[in-house]
């Protein structure tokens, strides 16, 4: 499978809750994940691959429902970048949106480095 296409999957894994082992599997052991600042994380964020493993068990804990309609792939050797919007539900029915930006670096067919740009639109 081509990176962009790995890439996308991985997107859609996230959106169907793929947690823990079922996770990981996408990623290289190594791997750094750089969440810039944004309206959910005011400082920004460096993970590895056990915090980002955690990150996504206490989204799952909050979201009941979130999807990402991938808008645009570049794709350049062993780079993807995806422009995505984000769209999720909590718990309590309050809707979220992002407009994102992301960046994957791939080493042997899996992510190594990803850098998110999540741009939160306003809340209702």
């Amino acid at each position: 499978m081509d990176n962009a296409s790995f890439a996308v999957r991985y997107h859609h894994a996230v959106a169907e809750g793929a947690l823990g082992a079922e996770l990981a599997r996408f990623f290289e052991e190594d791997v750094i994940h750089e969440e810039f600042p944004n309206l959910i994380v005011p400082a920004g964020v460096r993970r590895d691959l056990a915090e980002m493993l955690q990150a996504a068990e206490r989204g799952a804990a909050l979201l009941a429902y979130q999807e990402f309609e991938v808008t645009n792939v570049l794709a350049a050797g062993d780079q993807v970048a995806l422009e995505l919007l984000w769209t999720g539900r909590t718990k309590d029915g309050r809707v979220l949106r992002a407009n994102i930006a992301t960046f994957l670096e791939f080493r042997n067919g899996r992510i190594c480095a990803q850098r998110n740009y999540d741009c939160y639109q306003p809340l209702g």
